[in-house]
């Protein structure tokens, strides 16, 4: 168990859709402000370097082409500067952060969440499982070996992102593992209001059945942001509204009141003793759990798109020695 009390940060602020640079100068700042007030784990949106590509979800496919180029150009590689710029960041000011990004990976890009330690190390790459509707477009999809929970400074910490909620058992993974504080990744600005209202009820179910903290950060765009993407009025209504940056306690409430508009940083205090308190009554994965009846098989291998074999005596079969076969009918 982590430390009694655990200060957090869930941060709501807007990309710079223009560049990788500007966004994470904004990343590095907003460490250094939720980390003055003390913060101790630091949690930004979905994708948020360089930006979520709102695009696909207002764009016909045929009209994404330039975007989705530019999104490849600006999307960060891991490891790269970039997030060496974020480890020292952690490093130096001792939090734990968890930060959203466009991971490129040669030819593709995926939704890919990072958690790094307060020692800087990086402690879980993870990629979303399935990309959802409009991203299917945009991202490739994640593997088993990224549902993980690691023990950090703050305690066992595991992430999903947005939709991945939606899958129970992709969340009892984590629950398996016994994650303190779930962090939870949504883009913002999108959908509109009742998006935001599912975010809600999705967090606080999800801590009230793991028995567990959550702490979830999702984006903002301004209005000039919202015109650079789309300039007609019907498609800007979808890039409104959905946020809900909110911390929430094992009981499923919020520790403090939901960020729903704007920018700005929630702080909260942790009291982790609250998880044990939750779990003597319900424990989705130790007295509360039916195994013998229900369980879930969880492949954990990293996806390997080649198994190289470069000794081909290897493919070779080796013939088995003689076996004497006993004659059980004499």
């Amino acid at each position: 168990m982590s430390a009694p009390i655990v200060r957090a940060a869930a941060v709501q602020i807007a990309p710079d859709l223009t560049s990788r640079a500007g966004t994470i100068e904004r990343v590095l700042n907003a460490i250094a402000e939720a980390a003055e007030k003390g913060a101790e784990l630091i949690v930004f949106p979905e994708t948020f370097v360089p930006y979520y590509p709102y695009f696909s979800f207002v764009l016909p496919p045929i009209q994404q082409g330039a975007e989705h180029l530019r999104l490849y150009e600006e999307a960060v590689v891991v490891p790269s500067a970039e997030t060496q710029a974020v480890a020292d960041a952690a490093r130096k000011r001792g939090v734990v952060v968890v930060l959203g990004v466009n991971e490129r990976d040669n030819g593709s890009l995926y939704n890919t969440q990072l958690i790094f330690d307060a020692d800087g190390t990086l402690a879980l790459k993870r990629r979303k499982i399935t990309p959802t509707y409009h991203e299917r477009m945009i991202w490739g999809q994640g593997d088993g070996a990224g549902l993980k929970v690691v023990e950090t400074k703050v305690g066992r910490v595991g992430a999903l992102a947005c939709w991945e909620h939606y899958n129970p058992l992709a969340r009892y993974a984590l629950m398996t593992q016994h994650e303190e504080i779930h962090v939870g990744h949504f883009p913002g600005s999108l959908v509109g209001p009742i998006f935001a209202e599912q975010i809600e009820i999705t967090m606080r179910h999800h801590a009230l059945e793991s028995g567990c903290f959550v702490v979830n950060s999702t984006g903002w765009l301004t209005e000039e942001q919202i015109a650079s993407v789309s300039d007609d009025p019907a498609l800007q209504k979808g890039l409104r509204g959905g946020c809900m940056t909110c911390i929430i306690s094992p009981e499923g409430r919020h520790v403090v009141p939901p960020l729903t508009e704007g920018e700005g940083i929630l702080i909260a205090d942790l009291d982790m003793r609250l998880v044990t308190k939750r779990k003597r009554m319900m424990d989705s994965v130790g007295h509360y759990a039916r195994p013998e009846l229900l369980h879930l098989v969880h492949d954990a291998r990293p996806a390997q798109t080649v198994h190289r074999i470069e000794d081909p005596s290897s493919l070779i079969a080796t013939p088995a020695p003689d076996v004497e076969v006993e004659d059980v009918c004499s």
